[in-house]
């Protein structure tokens, strides 16, 4: 099952829906943005108890 996360797209400011796969360990990927398709670096945490921390960034950000 996915979780739904609302983030604001850190270039337009936009809030877009990012589905979230629950996994065992942190990961991250980039995605871009549904309103101005720019690409997203997204940072998924995941503690020990399984809970999700998302973070994004843009790839101006290095």
């Amino acid at each position: 099952m996915l979780d739904a996360v609302i983030i604001d797209c850190p270039y337009c400011g936009e809030p877009i829906e990012l589905l979230i796969e629950p996994a065992e360990a942190s990961y991250s990927y980039v995605e871009d943005c549904h309103v101005c398709c720019r690409p997203i670096d997204v940072s998924v945490q995941v503690d020990p108890a399984g809970g999700i921390a998302v973070s994004v960034g843009s790839q101006d950000d290095v």
